[in-house]
């Protein structure tokens, strides 16, 4: 018995995510149960031995899961606007800070460092987040696991428009799984160390690559862009 617990010790600790980006409200909402959900995972990515990025702050439950993983002895990387950084707004940062001038860069430096994507409940931020990341995902721009805490039955109604998407045609029935999604931190984890994409991508992967590439050398601090056809 005791050989069999070590043994699912050591698998937690060697999976196949280094780093996890984390989307959630800066407020806690109404029910208990969202704030048990982000000490929940945060412990569980503790537990696991994996780091956490998210969007910075120390309020809602973005400081809870923050705080979590922070404490537990993981690293934490917070990414934020300068125009958010005041504390009256966000509260102080957890762990590491990497100030960015947008939330564009503060989606794309989130993205750049993490191995997969959950989302906690949350509002329009929270959501139009996890939906870029679907997003790119369908793109082509990444191969990541994309999961959704469904804390209480938050999503159901968001999981519902997506397979309303796949009925009504807007959606390709593959790409209806590029969402992972469950009720617990365990079971979700699980369930994305599980995934692998089943949709076409729309652009290959090395396109966006060498479109980026291009990009970064074009000189971002004069504020131009290139857009290169491959």
């Amino acid at each position: 018995m005791e050989g069999s617990e070590e043994k699912s010790v050591a698998i937690k600790k060697s999976g196949r995510f280094k780093t996890i980006c984390v989307f959630c409200g800066s407020r806690s909402g109404y029910k208990p149960a969202f704030s048990d959900a982000a000490l929940e995972l945060g412990k569980e990515l503790v537990e696991r031995k994996i780091n956490l990025v998210y969007g910075g702050g120390s309020v809602g439950l973005m400081g809870l899961i923050s705080q979590t993983v922070f404490f537990g002895g993981c690293h934490v990387l917070g990414v934020i606007p300068k125009a958010l950084l005041p504390h009256e707004i966000s509260g102080e940062t957890i762990g590491e800070v990497k100030t960015v001038a947008d939330m564009h860069q503060r989606k794309s430096e989130m993205a750049k460092h993490a191995d997969a994507f959950i989302a906690l409940p949350g509002g329009y931020g929270t959501m139009e987040e996890l939906l870029e990341m679907i997003a790119w995902s369908q793109l082509g721009i990444h191969e990541k696991p994309v999961g959704l805490l469904n804390v209480d039955g938050y999503y159901n109604s968001l999981l519902a428009l997506f397979d309303k998407g796949v009925e009504e045609g807007f959606i390709e029935n593959s790409a209806g799984q590029i969402v992972v999604s469950a009720e617990t931190p365990s079971e979700l984890i699980r369930k994305m160390e599980e995934y692998a994409p089943l949709h076409d991508r729309i652009v290959p992967i090395k396109s966006w690559e060498v479109d980026q590439l291009l990009e970064s050398a074009s000189g971002q601090s004069s504020g131009l862009r290139r857009h290169v056809k491959l």
